[in-house]
């Protein structure tokens, strides 16, 4: 993996986590947590996606788009947990 490969990926992470917060309500994690919960989310989307015959695109836009749905998803799953 390269530094810009790396730095691409750290920015998809970090806009893809900060869009689910603002799309989930009440939860954000500062800037490092919204770049995890982004790669998370798109590992959790590169998952589930495929299976279900899911696909967006390709380019960064995709990327950003694909990630930050599995981010939402990812972040229903720890409200859920949270409640409980």
């Amino acid at each position: 993996m390269t530094l810009e490969s790396l730095l691409i990926m750290l920015l998809i992470g970090a806009v893809a986590g900060w869009l689910a917060g603002l799309i989930v309500k009440g939860y954000g994690y500062g800037l490092v947590g919204n770049i995890v919960i982004g790669i998370v989310g798109a590992f959790l989307a590169g998952l589930i996606f495929p299976e279900l015959g899911f696909s967006i695109g390709s380019g960064i836009a995709g990327a950003i788009i694909h990630a930050t749905i599995g981010a939402v998803i990812l972040l229903l799953l720890i409200r859920l947990v949270k409640r409980n």
